[in-house]
Order: structure tokens, then C-alpha cells, then sequence
């Protein structure tokens, strides 16, 4: 089976939806909007630097499912989606997407960002598979923990083995399209590593290794 995997933010969205949506609920007035907007960006540049840890990232950035009625939460997603993800959805992504379709193959979206945020997004480009992080939902609500191996760096990798043995799939013949120096490890993995948009790090290595490299933006 031939497989087309996605990052997502940053890659097929013009934007990090984990870092807009931190932003977004400070807006709503869900969390203390100057301690978070400071925390978020701290984390994002965290992240673009190499840096993050990932466990302490995802202490903060869950919290606010465990803090929050479930279906208060369901509708700013929503809102979020309309306002915030929608305007950010790549044309060009789309049409990269379609053109794999259109070959046939197997589209999987894995990312770090929680899989509470980036459900309806994956459901808005049409592809039914997702590898995020899981937030751990007990007794009908989230309890701000993360369940199982977060889908970040080597995570990915690890996450990812575990969908391709249960699935039937392997990386025979296999691209990875990703902006983001954190995805090495996977990129390393595929038969077809594509840096899209990448910043600096990832577009050098992948010079070095000559990779395809690909622009989705206007």
C-alpha cells in the first residue's frame, strides 16, 4: 500500500492550531489571558528552537479540557474551527491531497497537537486517519493527562509503528511531508521525505540528503 503521511501544523495549515488554539481560549476568557499568551508563546518557541518538553507542554495545554464542561468545550471548538482553522487550511494542501487520492493512496495525518483539537480538522480534509496525542478521558471527561506515548519526535515514530502493524501497512512505499526539524526521525523512516515550508534546520538537512523540497503556501 502506497502511503501518504501529513504533519499538520504548519504544513498543510498556514499556522500551528495547538499555539491558535492556546490563543483562542485566552480571547474566550477561559484561561488567565496574560499567563497564558506568555506560557504559549514560551512553548511554541520551545518548540520551533528543539527544546520542548513535551510532558510539561502537555500538562499546560490539556488542563483546560479537565477544567471545563465537556460540551462548553465541544461548542469553542467548533467556533474555533470556523474562525480560527478554516481560514488557515492551505489550498495548495488540498490539492496535494487530492493528487494522492487520486493515485490512490492512503492518507494519515500524525502530529503533535492533541487529538481533541485536530479531530475536526482531519475531518475537514477529508482524511480518516489520525495519529495526535491522546488527551485521557475517564468517567464521561478529561482529566488533563495525556494517555499513551505523546505523538512528538521519536513519538511519532513509535506511534506510528504501532498503526502500521495493526493496520496491515508498512513504509515500502511512503512519503512524509513535514515544515518541522522535531519530524527527522520519521522523515528518515520514508521512502519519499518532502520538507514543506521547512524552517531552517530541516530545509539544511534536507540539502544534505537531497529531499524533495516543496512550498504549499500563496
Amino acid at each position: 500500500m502506497n502511503l501518504a503521511i501529513f504533519d499538520l501544523d504548519n504544513t498543510l495549515l498556514n499556522g500551528d492550531s495547538d499555539y491558535l488554539w492556546g490563543r483562542f481560549l485566552a480571547a474566550e476568557g477561559i484561561v488567565d489571558g496574560d499567563f497564558y499568551e506568555r506560557e504559549n508563546q514560551r512553548f511554541y518557541d520551545e518548540y520551533k528552537a528543539g527544546t520542548l518538553n513535551i510532558y510539561e507542554f502537555l500538562r499546560f495545554s490539556l488542563q483546560p479540557l479537565a477544567d471545563n464542561e465537556l460540551g462548553s468545550m465541544l461548542a469553542l471548538r467548533q467556533k474555533f474551527m470556523e474562525s480560527n482553522i478554516e481560514p488557515i487550511i492551505l489550498p495548495k494542501a488540498r490539492k496535494l491531497l487530492q493528487k494522492h487520492r487520486d493515485q490512490g493512496h492512503e492518507l494519515l495525518i500524525i502530529t503533535a497537537t492533541n487529538t481533541f483539537v485536530t479531530k475536526p480538522i482531519a475531518e475537514a480534509l477529508g482524511i480518516d486517519n489520525l495519529i495526535g496525542t491522546d488527551p485521557e478521558f475517564k468517567d464521561g471527561r478529561y482529566t488533563g493527562e495525556v494517555s499513551g506515548t505523546p505523538s512528538f519526535r521519536e513519538g511519532k515514530v513509535e506511534r506510528l509503528n504501532t498503526w502500521l502493524e495493526k493496520n496491515g501497512y508498512n513504509l515500502a512505499s511512503s512519503w512524509f511531508y513535514s515544515d518541522s526539524h522535531n519530524d527527522l526521525p520519521l522523515l528518515e523512516m520514508v521512502t519519499h521525505p518532502i520538507a514543506v515550508d521547512a524552517d531552517d534546520t530541516l530545509l539544511q538537512h534536507a540539502a544534505a540528503k537531497g529531499w524533495g523540497c516543496i512550498s504549499l503556501r500563496d
